[in-house]
């Protein structure tokens, strides 16, 4: 069965005021997709609700051929603790869990796949290094290392490239090209319009709730993103959640 993620008149929001809202679509798998929108958009509050760390507050949110098992969740820098006091080989190690089990051991045989990510990204010889001492680039090449050892068929990205280095970041779009030559489904959220129409065949503008839909020249022009950004002008943050008929 092809995997997808189907949403219908999906609405997501904290204490029931509404983040994103009346937003259908589908995303097949092998599908490479940015989500881009102004900020305040809804664009993260997206990622969570996919991933389950938001119940939606109305609409549906369904998995065909696939569960949440199958995806590798990549979350803002600023909302990982670097303070804690894991080395790089373990923290890439904490990908396995899923396989493992939350209280099962990592085995000789992951030593081969950690290894192998982390000269992937680059990492080689970074192996026990505290993350707290890591720079910006190089702690998101560490958590791209960990996407990788999770070898799930839906990666999403929020924010991957923010305030990295250019290097780090092509070296990263490489990685986010051969996933998508893989047949993975990876959705990123991003702020870069250029990046996005060089490299992402596909993309969703939103604002609140959802502009655009589709192949990334249709969606990314100047008439949708200067609507984008009316849209969030105007939206009332105290709203309540409102019926599909009342939109």
């Amino acid at each position: 069965m092809t995997l997808a993620i189907e949403l219908d008149d999906l609405t997501l929001g904290y204490d029931r005021h509404p983040a994103v809202h009346h937003l259908s679509g589908r995303i097949a798998q092998g599908t490479l997709t940015a989500v881009i929108g102004p900020n305040g958009a809804g664009k993260s509050t997206l990622l969570k609700g996919i991933v389950g760390a938001l119940p939606p507050l109305g609409g549906t949110l369904r998995f065909v051929g696939c569960d949440r098992r199958d995806i590798a969740y990549l979350p803002q820098t600023a909302e990982i603790d670097r303070s804690f006091p894991v080395t790089v080989w373990d923290f890439v190690a904490m990908g396995l869990w899923r396989r493992v089990g939350a209280f099962g051991g990592i085995g000789r045989g992951a030593a081969g796949p950690i290894a192998t990510a982390l000269e992937t990204v680059g990492l080689e010889g970074f192996e026990t290094r505290p993350i707290g001492t890591l720079s910006g680039g190089q702690m998101q090449r560490t958590l791209f290392a960990r996407l990788l050892v999770q070898d799930t068929a839906v990666i999403l990205l929020d924010e991957p490239f923010n305030a990295v280095d250019g290097r780090t970041v092509e070296d990263l779009l490489v990685l986010v090209e051969r996933w998508h030559a893989e047949g993975r489904t990876v959705v990123a959220v991003l702020h870069d319009h250029a990046m996005v129409r060089r490299v992402f065949p596909d993309a969703l503008l939103i604002a609140r709730e959802p502009v655009a839909w589709g192949a990334t020249g249709t969606v990314v022009t100047p008439d949708n993103l200067s609507l984008a950004r009316r849209m969030i002008e105007a939206f009332d943050a105290g709203a309540p959640v409102c019926a599909r008929d009342a939109a």
